[in-house]
């Protein structure tokens, strides 16, 4: 690992502001780190040289890393100290005092840990190591039939999505350029050439760049366009593919460092909708399809932090999914966030979906409300494109799409709903929000 240290010395790896500066931040860290006995390392840093500088010295040295959003609450951040008890602290300044409870040593130390905040909304960590990283690598080198991979990178370096293009790129010898979503909406465009790169987005950044005619024309000409983190809506991916969009939609977690499963661009161009073939690194069997899928991966985590899993050969998963006849994956929606309506299960992706095509909606998200007479309640959350739309003319264009039991029993109008920096849409808020409105009126 220590050979991490000369593969940054060449200086044309990394576009980004100040990246001459990476090398001697990451050699002076991991010179003081290697007088420890290696100690627990937190990196939120917000400067993108200085979170990689740390990660790479970290890892050089063998020690523990856990990266961390800056931006979390306080009570967050008081839920991380508690578990993880580190050592050092990189990127904020912390009141937090140590807890006197355990203080949890893994049987390997040189595990890199990522954030995931899972169904339950607490934070947690998936265990992962170098080698985990770069199996996902291999997968995804292997799949697109490349030997270098270039990336393009506006997510956050601590989530999976923007670590993992770090890493594609570093161990490949590519290149990587780090910007920023606010450069690029005003038209801050590095000097590179698109088709030599991928580029990765969630969801409502590819909204965004596709309401800018310029930034269209620029997103057109990269090789490939990943998306992932958020399931994306029908509309969304017609507008990519009517503007040449060399999109390719995946699937994958942070349990499995990223995508297990990719649409490739020319496949969505030529019209397929679906989360594409499994990647070689990996393996999806669904039990009854369609049904939970269980995955089998060599990019799969050891566990939860602090604890391993005693069975990593089965990782079953909350979607619910089925593998056509030719293999690809197709996405459901997820089991628990399946809606049981007057004894009949419905989920919420599509009734999302046909909303979504009445044009009437900039945004949209489905629940159900506890209800005495239907079980659940279906309840409609969404941002009208004009305010002058009455939720009676969606509906009215809804009883052509959908069964009549499908149709929410309420409709409430929102300035904007609640997505985290992915893109996924917080529904445990929007269940509070809905009770309280449904209970007022």
């Amino acid at each position: 690992m220590e050979n991490l240290l000369d593969n940054i010395q060449n200086h044309d790896w990394l576009i980004c502001d100040h990246s001459q500066e990476l090398p001697q931040i990451a050699t002076e860290l991991y010179l003081k780190l290697t007088q420890l006995s290696t100690p627990k390392i937190i990196i939120a840093e917000r400067s993108p040289v200085r979170f990689l500088a740390s990660f790479i010295a970290a890892c050089a040295a063998k020690c523990p890393v856990f990266l961390c959003n800056p931006d979390w609450s306080q009570a967050e951040w008081e839920q991380v100290f508690n578990l993880v008890q580190p050592d050092i602290v990189l990127g904020i300044d912390h009141n937090f005092s140590k807890s006197p409870i355990i203080n949890y040593e893994l049987p390997i130390t040189n595990t890199i840990m990522i954030p995931t905040g899972g169904s339950s909304g607490k934070i947690k960590f998936a265990i992962h190591t170098w080698e985990i990283l770069t199996a996902s690598v291999q997968g995804f080198t292997e799949y697109f039939s490349i030997n270098v991979v270039n990336s393009f990178c506006i997510l956050p370096l601590y989530h999976v999505s923007g670590l993992m293009q770090f890493m594609r790129s570093f161990t490949t010898g590519g290149k990587l350029v780090i910007t920023s979503s606010k450069k690029l909406e005003t038209s801050q465009l590095p000097n590179i050439n698109p088709a030599d790169f991928f580029i990765s987005l969630v969801p409502t950044q590819l909204q965004k760049l596709l309401q800018n005619p310029e930034l269209t024309q620029w997103l057109s000409k990269f090789s490939t366009v990943l998306l992932g983190g958020a399931p994306p809506w029908d509309e969304l991916l017609e507008k990519a593919r009517y503007h040449q969009i060399r999109l390719a939609p995946t699937y994958g977690m942070t349990e499995t460092a990223s995508q297990i499963a990719t649409l490739k661009p020319d496949e969505f161009l030529q019209g397929k909708f679906n989360s594409g073939k499994i990647l070689p690194h990996a393996k999806i069997i669904i039990d009854n399809q369609p049904g939970n899928i269980n995955i089998q991966s060599q990019s799969l985590a050891l566990g939860y932090y602090p604890q391993m899993w005693e069975n990593r050969d089965n990782f079953v998963v909350d979607d619910i999914g089925f593998l056509d006849n030719y293999g690809y994956l197709h996405i459901i929606g997820r089991n628990s966030d399946k809606i049981i309506t007057g004894g009949e299960n419905v989920y919420p992706t599509e009734i999302e979906s046909a909303i979504r095509k009445t044009n009437m909606v900039i945004d949209v998200c489905v629940i159900g409300i506890t209800d005495k007479h239907w079980g659940q309640a279906l309840t409609a959350i969404y941002i009208p494109k004009d305010q002058n739309i009455s939720y009676l003319e969606i509906q009215t264009q809804l009883k052509n799409q959908l069964s009549k039991f499908k149709i929410p029993k309420h409709w409430i109008s929102l300035p904007n709903l609640p997505r985290n920096a992915q893109g996924k849409i917080n529904r445990q808020q929007l269940q509070q929000i809905a009770a309280e409105l449904i209970k007022t009126n």
